[in-house]
């Protein structure tokens, strides 16, 4: 892994490795180097296997952190290249070319955090958010509370209820008379005195 990771510091301008464990390690690429560097180590190190493809939202700084991370069966190794791109109109390049599973990723990505991926097929067709009119619902300045209210509230036939209340009503109708009946008798015996 040394020698890999030497590799990619020297000809991919990685920075920032970090080794977690002897075969676990990480580090960050420019976003223009990140395929060069990927293709590098699928042909040539043996990390053939893409693990996953995710995103951090790092708003504070104005970034996402995109994680690649990739696995080289015969050695048991996985490295993990981090590329950060602006938040304001992300954009990456794609790597389905190299990885069919790399299309699903960057589609999934697309649709919760807003990331394009120029060129990837069917980069723009929605995988779980079908009829969605919001703003990519995993970045952190999305507003949960409010896109609820504004969309689903108020709406024909939708209330909001106590749980326990509903249930008793609904549930045990003749437990809640019983103890209507029971108040009922208590007030009555308070206004006579008893």
């Amino acid at each position: 892994m040394e020698d890999t990771l030497r590799t990619l510091v020297e000809r991919f301008d990685a920075t920032g490795v970090d080794r977690r464990r002897d075969r676990l390690a990480f580090a960050i690429v420019p976003p223009d180097r990140l395929v060069d560097a990927v293709t590098w180590l699928r042909d040539l190190a043996g990390y053939r296997h893409l693990v996953l493809l995710t995103a951090v939202d790092r708003i504070e700084e104005g970034i996402f952190r995109l994680l690649y991370l990739l696995r080289a069966p015969e050695e048991r190794a996985d490295i993990g290249l981090h590329v950060d791109v602006p938040r304001e109109g992300a954009s990456m390049e794609s790597i389905h070319h190299l990885w069919a599973a790399a299309r699903v990723y960057q589609r999934e990505l697309r649709e919760m955090f807003g990331i394009d991926f120029p060129g990837s097929p069917e980069v723009d067709v929605s995988m779980i958010l079908e009829g969605w009119d919001g703003p990519p619902p995993m970045r952190r300045d999305f507003d949960t509370r409010k896109y609820s209210e504004e969309t689903f509230y108020p709406r024909e036939g939708r209330e909001t209820r106590d749980p326990a209340a509903h249930a008793a009503v609904t549930r045990y109708p003749a437990d809640e008379q019983v103890k209507d009946e029971i108040r009922r008798v208590a007030r009555e015996n308070r206004t006579r005195g008893e």
